[in-house]
């Protein structure tokens, strides 16, 4: 039927949903084991939810299931996409995806280790940094040793590569 002949209380809403870790367009959307895993139990968890929705209201119900079914699209378009990266594929001696690295700030002598994942798994709490952010770039390629320069808006900071893992 076409929506014309619908009254306007009657109309579906259109679910907002939020959009998932930025990641440009023509970047290919890497990942750890890791990293897809975490992406196909979120897949899961959805489905779940939406199997066991408990609502009686069939509108609120329809509603809610829209707006499921549109974080699983978003989802299943970053799984289908994911390229997983094997760590044992990767030089030991120079950072590169899924290293896990320490730095020193060389300032203040501060030890901290980042490793760094896909834009989904990122999570800087963890010490995970996604691929894309300016830490990450300016640490590809560099080897044990290296200094790195991070310039922030008001100033820069430079750290030491210390050790570089891949696990």
């Amino acid at each position: 039927m076409s929506r014309g002949f619908v009254k306007e209380g009657d109309q579906e809403e259109v679910p907002m949903v939020p959009q998932r870790a930025y990641l440009p367009e023509d970047v290919p959307n890497f990942v750890t084991t890791n990293g897809l895993q975490q992406l196909l139990a979120e897949k899961d968890a959805l489905i779940a939810e939406k199997e066991n929705l408990g609502i009686a209201n069939e509108n609120e119900k329809r509603i809610a299931v829209n707006f499921i079914n549109a974080k699983l699209q978003l989802l299943n378009n970053r799984i289908t996409d994911a390229r997983v990266v094997d760590p044992k594929d990767q030089p030991t001696d120079e950072v590169t995806f899924g290293a896990t690295i320490t730095l020193k700030n060389v300032a203040s002598g501060k030890i901290q280790t980042f490793q760094i994942v896909g834009v989904d798994e990122a999570n800087i709490a963890s010490g995970k940094i996604s691929f894309i952010s300016p830490l990450a770039r300016a640490l590809l390629n560099k080897k044990s040793g290296d200094r790195v320069n991070l310039k922030r808006e008001r100033d820069e900071i430079v750290f030491e590569v210390t050790q570089i893992e891949y696990r």
